[in-house]
């Protein structure tokens, strides 16, 4: 039986919704949180930003690293990384509608990102003396949000042309980017927890919803001229 396509894009367009809603819901929970200054909450944080800052601070060269992983990670290279990937996609594989979709997608979580820091507008840690300054809101963290969704795009985009053994890799870098950048915000003193957290949920969140309604296609022909057996194998499953 096949299903009419305006039926298919309605059913994608719900899946989006639902786990947009899924996903961004914890978001605001905690951004409620935060900006109802609800004592756990921010007892936990504090605390946490105490020790973290203290643990740094009696390793001069964890500091240094942090501040180089800070440098690297801004979104300004994170998405200029993602964009040449979607570059050498599309020129080399074909995959139009794929990188055009994660290009968009990577462009619309970083203003994301920088639209709830205006919306929640939280202080960043005052930190006794401070490891680095840092600009701007707390809340979500950018440098969190911004890895997580770039890292979860990328995974997305290049599920096709990987094989069984490479999308291991991709998926295990992805986490590994998200944890250490995460991380990195509260040892340097400049997030919360509850902002990393924030920021990683999002940033998972909003390619997931992104992809979910959208799921761009493979070309007709793609995977006899590119696909391993591996690769088309994964494609397929993706697209289910």
């Amino acid at each position: 039986m096949v299903v009419p396509r305006s039926q298919t894009r309605a059913r994608r367009l719900v899946r989006s919704v639902v786990y947009g809603v899924s996903f961004t819901a914890p978001v605001a929970v905690i951004g409620f949180l935060v900006r109802a200054r609800w004592e756990p909450v921010l007892r936990f944080d504090e605390a946490a930003i105490r020790e973290a800052t203290e643990f740094t601070r009696r390793r001069p060269g964890l500091a240094d690293a942090l501040i180089v992983w800070q440098e690297i990670t801004q979104p300004k290279w994170v998405y200029l990384v993602g964009t040449l990937v979607c570059l050498v996609l599309w020129r080399r594989h074909g995959l139009t509608a794929r990188a055009l979709w994660a290009w968009v997608t990577m462009m619309v979580a970083w203003n994301i990102a920088l639209d709830l820091k205006y919306l929640f507008q939280r202080a960043r840690p005052v930190v006794e003396d401070a490891l680095v300054y840092a600009p701007g809101s707390s809340f979500p963290s950018g440098h969190a949000a911004n890895s997580a969704a770039a890292s979860a795009v990328l995974v997305l985009l290049l599920w096709p042309v990987l094989s069984r053994r490479g999308r291991a890799v991709a998926v295990g870098l992805a986490v590994a980017l998200t944890i250490v950048t995460a991380l990195n915000r509260v040892f340097l003193g400049v997030h919360y927890p509850s902002d990393v957290v924030g920021g990683v949920i999002l940033g998972i969140a909003l390619p997931m919803a992104s992809y979910a309604g959208w799921r761009p296609h493979l070309p007709e022909g793609w995977t006899q001229r590119w696909g391993s057996r591996d690769s088309v194998n994964g494609a397929q499953e993706l697209e289910a």
